[in-house]
């Protein structure tokens, strides 16, 4: 038996990391189908919400759930009713969750659009998701009524694939694409809300195409879709902070104009309003600043989905992508703009800043300049009045000194020393004075340098 080849012991993430490029798998598709997808935002709603939401889904009761299903952020679930037996997708992000069901085709719609026959109960479920809604379509995929050119550079489309989806959408203009490097497929929209509340859209597809091409397609296109709303949420956070943004911008230059006009101004008054100014900066980056580099991350996925989705024109219609970048494009710049501005804003007030602190500190550093050129004055004035106190101290403990030698040499005297005290005393005076002298110049000596 040959040794068993093995890695090292793995590390902490490698098993997560690699499920993730298996997480999300796209589904197989049967023709006809038809696909209700609802994206909510669940910023208000637990996971518990959800999974109460999953339990009740109709003809799943039989298939046990619980929190630890929902740990994968993912779930299929196989749903089974009279008439009816189909498959829901959940899947929960950071910001929103999405349901996808896969049905098959029920009855087609009426030439005049009406809406396929769902069971009561199927219908109440979807409008009761927790959530607020963010995207919601119904894709129709259907076979082609008749077969494709086979090259992409022919740009026409059947008229019976055109009729179908007039029918399914409406007599209204339309938008239109091939899906593809082949052009294997059409994609027809309106983009526009119905009563209801969906977007409608129309995949039309070759029939012997294999099922997981057809779930790509069926997981793109609602993608696409999602990340667009997304990534337009932050325009009109845009739009409110643009006013605000425009009176700070006029403050900091009132602010800078006054510094430079009047240097010597109320400092201190110029500095509480730069403080309060950079707080009102600080505040609307802490409030924004993730949805502005959310936006940006999502508008990188819808380019990314746009390319993966291949289109390429058709006769007369104007594409899916082409529709969506006309105002998605300007939008996007339009957020871009308020971040930089929000962001160039806040490094002005941080060199307003120091400039300001600069001229504080200035002004500080000569106050205390000044204030050192007072404590030199004083202390030299000092110095002189202790100069002048200890030549008094030296003439009064030099008399004190004397007066106790003359009390000294008169008891000498009386002893019978033969001396004079009056004399002997105006020989000692000089001595007292030069020795009085001599001992505190060694103790300003000893204080001036103290032993180590």
């Amino acid at each position: 038996m040959s040794p068993a080849l093995r890695p090292p012991p793995d590390a902490a993430e490698r098993r997560a990391l690699h499920a993730e490029l298996h997480a999300r798998p796209a589904p197989r598709i049967r023709l006809p189908a038809l696909l209700i997808y609802v994206a909510v935002r669940h910023e208000r709603h637990r996971l518990e919400d959800e999974l109460a939401h999953l339990l009740a889904l109709p003809g799943s009761a039989a298939q046990a759930l619980s929190l630890a299903d929902l740990g994968a952020q993912f779930l299929r679930r196989r749903l089974v009713l009279p008439d009816l037996v189909g498959h829901l997708r959940w899947e929960r992000h950071s910001e929103y969750t999405r349901y996808t069901l896969t049905l098959p085709l029920p009855a087609p719609g009426e030439p005049d659009g009406a809406e396929p026959a769902l069971p009561q109960a199927l219908c109440d479920w979807v409008a009761a998701i927790p959530g607020q809604t963010l995207v919601a379509l119904q894709l129709v995929m259907q076979a082609l009524p008749a077969p494709l050119e086979a090259s992409p550079e022919q740009p026409g489309a059947p008229a019976a694939a055109q009729a179908l989806a007039q029918r399914w959408l409406g007599p209204g203009p339309l938008m239109g694409s091939r899906l593809g490097s082949s052009g294997h497929s059409l994609i027809y929209s309106d983009l526009c809300l119905r009563e209801n509340g969906f977007e409608r859209l129309l995949l039309l597809s070759d029939a012997s195409h294999h099922e997981l091409r057809q779930g790509r397609a069926a997981q793109r296109l609602p993608e696409f879709q999602t990340y667009r709303s997304l990534a337009l949420l932050g325009l009109p956070v845009a739009k409110q902070l643009g006013p605000e943004l425009s009176a700070c911008e006029r403050e900091l230059a009132q602010l800078t104009e006054a510094l430079q006009r009047d240097p010597q101004g109320e400092q201190q008054q110029q500095l509480d309003t730069l403080i309060a100014l950079a707080a009102r900066v600080e505040h609307m980056t802490a409030q924004h600043g993730y949805r502005f580099a959310a936006t940006q991350a999502y508008y990188g996925i819808v380019q990314q989905r746009l390319e993966e989705l291949g289109e390429s024109s058709l006769q007369g219609a104007q594409t899916l992508g082409g529709f969506t970048l006309r105002r998605l494009v300007p939008a996007m710049a339009t957020v871009q703009s308020t971040a930089a501005r929000l962001e160039s804003l806040s490094q002005r007030i941080e060199r307003c800043s120091a400039l300001l602190r600069t001229r504080v500190e200035i002004a500080a550093e000569a106050q205390q300049q000044r204030l050192l050129s007072q404590l030199t004055r004083g202390q030299t004035l000092q110095l002189n009045l202790q100069t002048t106190v200890e030549g008094l101290s030296i003439a009064a403990i030099s008399y004190y000194v004397v007066s106790l030698l003359v009390y000294g040499l008169k008891a000498l005297k009386t002893v019978g020393l033969p001396l004079n005290p009056e004399i002997a005393t105006g020989a000692l005076i000089p001595v007292v004075l030069w020795a009085v002298w001599r001992g505190t110049r060694r103790i300003h000596a000893r204080f001036a340098h103290p032993p180590e």
